[in-house]
This record gives C-alpha cells, sequence and structure tokens, in this order.
C-alpha cells in the first residue's frame, strides 16, 4: 500500500471509529430499553390471551363445578395446556379449597395465595412463568378463580434475537454512515482540489468581478502554480540513503523533480562510432570511463547528446539534421554529431585540449604546450557546440550536461544564449593546484567559461579545494568556502563532489559467460597452462595510466620470486589514442619496447611474463579478461577517478580476484580494501602483486564483498542523480528568486499608478 494510500485510510479511520464508539455507546443503553419493552409488550399480550380462555371456559367450568365433576374439569384443562405457551392451568372454587389443576400446576399456587385478579411472574423449574388471574362467575355471582400460568421462555428467546438483530443493525448503520460520510468528505474534498486547479490553471479568471479584461490574474495563476509544485517538491524531498539508485530513480527524478524538463549532454567523444571496414559499416564503443558513465544515464533520460563525430562512416548514418537514434536496434535517446574540420580537430582537440591542458591538470612530468593557434580552435569549436546546443533545445531552461576538459569554455557561452538554462559541469579529470594552473596562458578565459556553470563538479574534495583555491588566487569573485559557492559576475556557481562510477548492476550480456569459462578461454587464445596466474590491466595507451610502471613491477616480482617465473603472465589490454601526439606515439613505442626487454630478459620462460594486446576490444572481450584474471592492476600515475578499478570489481560476482590500485586515483578513496600502492615506488608495486597471487581465497572474498558493496550503493545512476537533485533545488530557488522580483515589478508599476489617482 503506498504512502499516499495510507495516509487517506488513516484520516478516514480518525472519523470512522469515533463514529462508530458513539454508536457503540447509543446500543449499550438502547438494548436494555428494547428488552424491557419487549416484555411489557408480551405481557399485555399474554393477559389480553388469559382473558380470552376465562371468558370462553367461563360456562363449561361453571358446568362442571356446579355438579361436582372434578374429574372432567381436570381433562378440559389437560387439553388447554397442550398449548406450548400454556405451562399449567387450575381452577379455585373458593379462597380455602384445593385447586382442581393440571400436574404441573405448581403447590406454591394454592387457592390461599389467590387472593387478587393481578398477575405476576414467577421463576418455574424450567424459567420464567407468569400467571393470570381470573374471576369466574355465573349470572354475575363469582364462584371463584381460574389461574393460567404461562411458559415464557419463548419471550426470552425472542428477546435475545430481537437484541441481536438490532446489534447488526447498528453495525450496519454505523458502516452505511461512514462510508456516506467519508464519500461526501472525498468528494467536497476533490472538487475544493478541482476548483484550486482550475484556479492554478486560470480557467474562469477572465469573469472574476473586477477583472478588466481577460488574463487579469493570469500572472498570479502562473506564479500560484509554480510554488504550490515547489512546495510539493519540498515537503516530498529524497533521502539519497533511502533510495534505490537505478534507471527508474533517474527517471522519477526526471520526472517529479525537474517535470520531464529537456537533458542534453555534451562531450568530445560520442557513444557510438560508425566506421566502415571491408565495406561494411560497423558500430564501435569507445574505451572511455566517459562513455561508460553516461550511456546508461542517457538511456534513462533520453535526451539529446551532442558530440564530435569522429567516425569515419558517420555522416552516412546521420538524417538531415545530424542526428541518429542510438543505440542501433534499441533507440533510447537521440545523438546529435557536430563535424570540425581537420585543422579545428587538431588546434582544439589534439592541440590546446590534450597538449596544453592534459598535463597541465595530471601533473604527469610532460611539459604542457599552449599555442594561440590551438586557443582559437578551441575557442571556436566551444562556440560551434554552444550553436548546437541552442539549436537542439526546446525550451528555453534545458538542463545541460557539459563534460570535460575539452568544454571549459562551453558553460559560459551557453549561458550568453540560454540563460534561463541549469547547466551541470563535469570536470573528469583532476584539478591542479593554483600554482600549477597559473602555468595556462587563458587561465582567467579559462575559469570565466567554467564560472558560467550552475553546478560545477569534480571526482574528489580536493580537487574541489584546488578549485575554489584557483579561483580565489586568480579572480575577483567572492569565494564562501562553507558552502563552496562561488559568486561571479553576479552569478552564483556551486562547486561539489560527485564521485563517478558505473552501472549496477551490469548488464547481462557482460556476464552472461561463467567465469570458469572466461578463464578457460583466455588462457587457452594466450595458450597458457589451465593452472596459469594472470594479471590483467585495461587502458588507453596514456602516459599518466602507468604502464611502464606496471612492467617494471612484473619485472621486479619476477627478480624477486623466481618461482613465479613462467607461472605467471600479466596481460596488458591497450586502446590506442592520440596516435598523432607526438608524446603519445612515443609512449606507445616505449611500452612496446619494454615488455619485448623484459619477455626477452625472461626467455627461458615456458611463457612470457608480459603479454601486450594493442587494439579496441569490445565491452564483454573486456569483461572476460576481467573475469579471468586472479589480479587486476591500476597503477595510473594522477587520474580523476579510473572507472577500470570497478569494472573489475563489478565483474566479480565470484567475489574472488584482487585489485591493485594506485593511491593516485579518485577510485582509491573508494576502495580502501584494495592493495593500495604508489606506482613510481617499483618495490612496493612488486610486493603488493606478491601478496595478490598467495591471498587466500577467504580474504580476496572478504575484499571483494565490501568493494561490491560500495560500488552497488554507489552506482552511476547515485551519480547522476545527485547532480539532477541539486539541479531541482537550484531550478526551485531561481523559480522563487524570478517570482519575487515579478512580484516587486508589479508593486511598483501599480504604486505609481494609484499615486497618480490621488488629488494633488
Amino acid at each position: 500500500m503506498s504512502i499516499y494510500v495510507w495516509r487517506r485510510v488513516r484520516l478516514s479511520l480518525r472519523f470512522v471509529l469515533p463514529l462508530m464508539l458513539a454508536l457503540a455507546v447509543v446500543a449499550y443503553g438502547v438494548i436494555p430499553l428494547v428488552d424491557r419493552l419487549t416484555l411489557r409488550w408480551f405481557e399485555r399480550d399474554l393477559d389480553s390471551r388469559a382473558t380470552l380462555i376465562a371468558t370462553a371456559l367461563n360456562g363449561r367450568v361453571q358446568e362442571f363445578a356446579s355438579v361436582g365433576d372434578s374429574s372432567r374439569l381436570s381433562q378440559l384443562f389437560s387439553r388447554i395446556a397442550q398449548d406450548e405457551k400454556i405451562y399449567a392451568i387450575g381452577y379455585c372454587p373458593s379462597l380455602t379449597s384445593t385447586p382442581i389443576a393440571t400436574p404441573a400446576f405448581s403447590a406454591t399456587l394454592g387457592c390461599a395465595t389467590i387472593d387478587s385478579t393481578e398477575s405476576r411472574l414467577l421463576n418455574g423449574p424450567r424459567g420464567a412463568l407468569y400467571v393470570s388471574v381470573r374471576a369466574m362467575s355465573s349470572d354475575s355471582v363469582d364462584t371463584g378463580r381460574l389461574i393460567l400460568v404461562h411458559d415464557v421462555g419463548f419471550i426470552t428467546r425472542r428477546s435475545a434475537q430481537a437484541r441481536t438483530y438490532l446489534f447488526y443493525f447498528f453495525i450496519a448503520q454505523g458502516l452505511l454512515i461512514s462510508a456516506i460520510t467519508v464519500l461526501i468528505a472525498q468528494w467536497s474534498w476533490r472538487g475544493w482540489i478541482n476548483g484550486l486547479r482550475s484556479l492554478v490553471r486560470g480557467e474562469g479568471l477572465e469573469r472574476l468581478p473586477g477583472t478588466t479584461e481577460r488574463g487579469d490574474l493570469q500572472p498570479i495563476a502562473q506564479d500560484l502554480r509554480e510554488l504550490i509544485r515547489d512546495i510539493e517538491a519540498e515537503h516530498r524531498g529524497r533521502d539519497e540513503a533511502q533510495l534505490n539508485w537505478s534507471v527508474e530513480s533517474i527517471r522519477e527524478i526526471l520526472r517529479e523533480d525537474l517535470r520531464g524538463q529537456q537533458v542534453i549532454v555534451v562531450s568530445n567523444r560520442e557513444p557510438y562510432i560508425h566506421v566502415e571496414s571491408n565495406g561494411t559499416i560497423v558500430v564501435r564503443q569507445p574505451a572511455s570511463g566517459l562513455v561508460t558513465a553516461l550511456e546508461p544515464i542517457m538511456r534513462a533520460c533520453s535526451g539529446t547528446w551532442i558530440a564530435h563525430g569522429s567516425g569515419n562512416a558517420d555522416r552516412a548514418v546521420v538524417d538531415q539534421h545530424d542526428r541518429i537514434a542510438v543505440p542501433v536496434g534499441n533507440p533510447a535517446y537521440q545523438l546529435r554529431r557536430v563535424w570540425l574540420t581537420t585543422e579545428e580537430e587538431k588546434g582544439y582537440y589534439y592541440g590546446f585540449a590534450n597538449q596544453g591542458l592534459w598535463p597541465l591538470c595530471h601533473v604527469a612530468h610532460v611539459r604542457p604546450t599552449f599555442r594561440a593557434s590551438d586557443w582559437d580552435a578551441y575557442s571556436r569549436v566551444n562556440a560551434k557546440f554552444a550553436r548546437a546546443v541552442a539549436a537542439e533545445a526546446t525550451s528555453s531552461d534545458p538542463i545541460v550536461l557539459v563534460q570535460d576538459y575539452h568544454f571549459a569554455l562551453l558553460p559560459r557561452m551557453i549561458r550568453e544564449k540560454l540563460p534561463d538554462a541549469t547547466i551541470i559541469t563535469f570536470w573528469h579529470i583532476p584539478w591542479p593546484n593554483p600554482e600549477a594552473f597559473a602555468i595556462c596562458p587563458w587561465r582567467e578565459e579559462l575559469l570565466d567559461g567554467m564560472l558560467g556553470s550552475s553546478i560545477l563538479g569534480f571526482h574528489t574534495q580536493f580537487h574541489c579545494n584546488n578549485f575554489v583555491d584557483t579561483v580565489d588566487r586568480l579572480l575577483e569573485a567572492r569565494v564562501d568556502r562553507e558552502t563552496f559557492g562561488v559568486s561571479y559576475r553576479a552569478e552564483l556557481t556551486s562547486v561539489k563532489r560527485y564521485p563517478i562510477s558505473i552501472e549496477w548492476p551490469p548488464a547481462p550480456v557482460l556476464l552472461e559467460q561463467p567465469v570458469e569459462a572466461c578463464r578457460t578461454a583466455v588462457r587457452q587464445q594466450h595458450r597458457l597452462p589451465a593452472d596459469h596466474a594472470i594479471g590483467v590491466g585495461v587502458d588507453r595507451l596514456d602516459y599518466t595510466k602507468g604502464i611502464d610502471e606496471r612492467f617494471r613491477a612484473v619485472e621486479r616480482l619476477l627478480e624477486l620470486h623466481p618461482e613465479w617465473i613462467g607461472r605467471f603472465s600479466f596481460i596488458q589490454v591497450a586502446a590506442p589514442t592520440r596516435a598523432t601526439i607526438d608524446e603519445y606515439k612515443n609512449y606507445a613505442d616505449h611500452v612496446r619496447e619494454l615488455a619485448a626487454r623484459i619477455n626477452a630478459r625472461f626467455s627461458m620462460a615456458p611463457h612470457p611474463p608480459i603479454l601486450l594486446e594493442i587494439g579496441h576490444r569490445e565491452p564483454p572481450d573486456v569483461y572476460a579478461y576481467y573475469r579471468a584474471a586472479d589480479v587486476c592492476v591500476v597503477s595510473s600515475l594522477h587520474d580523476g577517478m579510473n572507472l577500470v578499478a570497478k569494472e573489475f570489481v563489478a565483474a566479480r560476482d565470484d567475489e574472488r580476484g584482487v585489485l591493485v590500485l594506485s593511491r593516485f586515483t579518485g577510485a582509491a578513496r573508494e576502495l580502501p580494501e584494495a592493495l593500495l600502492i604508489n606506482p613510481y615506488d617499483v618495490d612496493e608495486s612488486a610486493a603488493a602483486l606478491f601478496q595478490a597471487l598467495r591471498m587466500p581465497a577467504n580474504e580476496q572474498r572478504a575484499r571483494m564483498r565490501l568493494m561490491r558493496g560500495l560500488v552497488r550503493e554507489f552506482n552511476v545512476f547515485r551519480w547522476a542523480g545527485r547532480m539532477l537533485i541539486d539541479a531541482a533545488g537550484m531550478r526551485r530557488h531561481g523559480r522563487l528568486h524570478r517570482r519575487a522580483r515579478r512580484w516587486s515589478d508589479r508593486l511598483v508599476r501599480t504604486v505609481p499608478a494609484q499615486t497618480a489617482k490621488e488629488p494633488a
């Protein structure tokens, strides 16, 4: 039963129960009264019956009595006493004689006791008896007394039946009155609510007395309608700890808190890429933590995702508005593709974003490169995406989710085109300290663009602190460190921590192959024995992921514990990325050379220690590696969150496997049950690998249960839901401020008008 129905039932019971109690009190007093009235009614009936019998028998009694024939008189009385209501009958010729009576006639009813003709009740052997005495006469001369003893047991039975019927009557009457009263109350309440809704909708306002033209009260009705909705939303509230975060909870937030407002996501990377291969077009899902997090959210929102169309067959599948419904075969939302020229992509993406901001924010010992031409391309592309957002918006106040460092300028540009939009910007990579960020020549412009956001989110509180410190150091802005709000250009931006996560539960297709089958398939694929221990890493070929550091840790493990040579191999699944940037191309070459050198060093082993798999892998294939591995290593040198760690935990429904995790990831703050390492410390990393390979099954199970419980509770729907709930609250407060301004403006317009009418 829903809370709403239970509340209505309680309100009804508050009325019905007192009414039923009052009826019970009435019945308690009425039933004895009815018993007394019933008895009197029957007594009158018995007295009338006695008079009738005495009159009918008078002649016969006189006849038998005059001749002294008592036997025939007794026979006459016996025939009359056959009536079940006549208990006994007797005749007293005088006050001193012995009565002529039926056998059941009580000895206590002697003729000496019959001194009157009054009726009375007696207690007989079978219950209550009613005695009626009638005078018998001949020629107006009294000759004796006829005594009729009635069995009144039938009166008691009828009284009991009457009480039962009366009790049920009161119960039925109480229920009927209660039902009618509740229905009338409900209809009255519904009518009042409908009337209020009609007023809120503005129906009939033009007919109200005093209105001079149609719609005079429409603004007030609009304000009242919004106020009622906001009050309902505030009253309803949401306790995050009590929510079961899922697709349905996201839909409920959108439907109830955000009233079905349009949701637009903007990112550089698209969730699905169309690529022409061997004359056919295939669909691929890129290896990206951002896509992993946002794709299930968009399936819940049914909104629009705006992204750069990077596939060589992307143009071939979109409509005239550059849109395509995705996922293919089961459309849930619209993908709007934005096209970039080769020069724009080179300057905006490969240049300013990934040669400038990426190394600047990751502090990964790669010098950031800033060029004026790259900045110009970055600004132009951000403006192009701002125009796409404005074109896709179906209202003046959509909810826009801006993703990552590619669009630092975009929030301000959207704010200028859609002032009422709620803009949530999420920064997926770390935010450096103020000294490091000050290296950027366009630091003030980037901060100005980001502060066009309504809400600005980071993975960790440490990154929030760094951003607020940077704003405080570099801009003329008011920073509230208690609420983490930044007031800039008369606008407020809320800086919040939103740890990103993954979908829970994972899609069934990712877990449909049993763990044992995955273990067997992966080992057979790499020609490894069934009992061979394997570790796995899944990353893009990026210098921030610490791939060479984990290779060195494997090498050090085999140096310190040679018993694992030939018994342990590490499989690195590496997706190529940003291959046109020299640092990435050089890093890919370096990783290949390092893997070859380590394998050559241990060439005597029957199986190589490093298995490097460079290429794109679909999610089911990646999860097969997760489920087959004994150890998963995430050794990022600096990372915002790193969802590979959470994917590995989600994949292990067998509660086995060990996660070795870098301390410099956001995930390390949420998964302390992992073996935490400093990837720069090769000995510590090797020791963690050795501990993982020797960890007992019960300890693996205990650690994995705790981590799976956290990933289940803090899933991607909670990440998105918290942002949407905060956005809903911000929109409510914004409506209150706008409503207050409208009322103030009306007051200002009204007062001068009234003043002008006053005589000078």
